[in-house]
């Protein structure tokens, strides 16, 4: 259960990065509100505590968590910006949660 736990985590933490990039872009290329900064910033608030909440090393967590950020970035250009992915698109998502299960979930020594 702790796999389905960090999983869970990193999604939660790739919507709200997400989330925090994409109100500024949306200030900044789509003419926008410059209001949607407040919820942008505390939205990567969120993503950082949220980062901070795993028990393992940062650079091992920010590594993996690259991987499954990949893969919710894929599903956001589908979901939010209406394009469909390629099979290129979800391979290279699959090959990404691939690297993130072998940093996280693999047997350590000592």
């Amino acid at each position: 259960m702790p796999e389905l736990k960090t999983l869970g985590l990193f999604l939660v933490t790739a919507i709200a990065e997400i989330i925090g990039c994409y109100l500024p872009y949306l200030w900044l290329r789509e003419g926008k509100t410059v209001w949607l900064l407040l919820p942008g910033i505390i939205s990567l608030v969120i993503f950082a505590w949220l980062l901070s909440l795993h028990p393992t090393a940062a650079g091992r967590v920010y590594a993996a968590y690259g991987g499954v950020y990949i893969c919710v970035a894929i599903f956001w250009l589908w979901g939010v910006d209406g394009i469909r992915p390629t099979g290129w698109d979800l391979l290279g998502a699959t090959v990404a949660l691939i690297g993130m299960a072998i940093i996280m979930f693999a047997p350590r020594g000592g």
